[in-house]
């Protein structure tokens, strides 16, 4: 039986202190714990589900992924509090497909026809990432990796001491998607972290349209 060829990719394992006393992975946006209105849309462009937390948010994931599409995988980080790249590192050592489609638990407005573009583009153009940039910044943590390169890419910035996610994007071989190729799958919130009480509120508002979201979404 062959294995998966995409694995999603969950970075929930921050601490959210800009969030006051809650972990926004499970903060419910429209209803749903972020963490798994997340997984929900890599579901569609994804064969399995690894979710990287600390060990003591296992039980909440679990439970907030009791009923989803794909079985989560947990990659529990080994030490908390050292940062994305870190738990990416833990992630990508669970991962069993070729590809993983990683995005951050905080961005519950993800595009999923953005996703699939990027699995296209990773693949098509025979690189070991693909990045979308967007407001002059690339997104690492919304992104496609090939697993294997961007594992050791990984285990090379941390050895070099550098913590930096774009430093992980320069060891590799990565596609950057530009904005206007962005803005063909996904409207302004796709990309949008939410860190704050307030960013949730400013994109999820009473009338249900964000307050910079486009006329038409594409």
């Amino acid at each position: 039986m062959h294995g998966p060829r995409h694995s999603a990719l969950v970075l929930a394992g921050g601490r959210s202190r800009r969030f006051g006393d809650r972990d926004k992975a499970f903060v419910p946006v429209e209803g749903t714990p972020m963490v798994r209105r997340v997984a929900d849309r890599l579901a569609p462009a994804t064969d399995e589900l690894v979710v990287n937390c600390r060990d003591d948010q296992a039980a909440d994931v679990r439970a907030a992924l009791a009923d989803a599409p794909r079985n989560p995988r947990l990659a529990v980080d080994p030490v908390s509090d050292r940062g994305p790249l870190y738990g990416l590192r833990t992630g990508l050592r669970v991962a069993a497909g070729r590809y993983a489609v990683v995005v951050a638990c905080d961005m519950p407005f993800v595009a999923p026809a953005l996703l699939a573009h990027l699995c296209e583009r990773v693949q098509d153009a025979g690189v070991t990432a693909a990045v979308p940039e967007f407001d002059g910044r690339r997104q690492p943590l919304c992104a496609v990796y090939r697993v294997d390169p961007a594992r050791e890419a990984c285990e090379t910035a941390i050895e070099r001491g550098d913590r930096r996610l774009t430093k992980l994007l320069d060891i590799l071989d990565a596609a950057v998607v530009g904005e206007p190729t962005v803005r063909d799958y996904a409207d302004a919130r796709a990309l949008a972290n939410v860190n704050t009480p307030g960013t949730l509120d400013r994109l999820t508002p009473d009338d249900g349209v964000p307050e910079d979201a486009p006329d038409a979404t594409p």
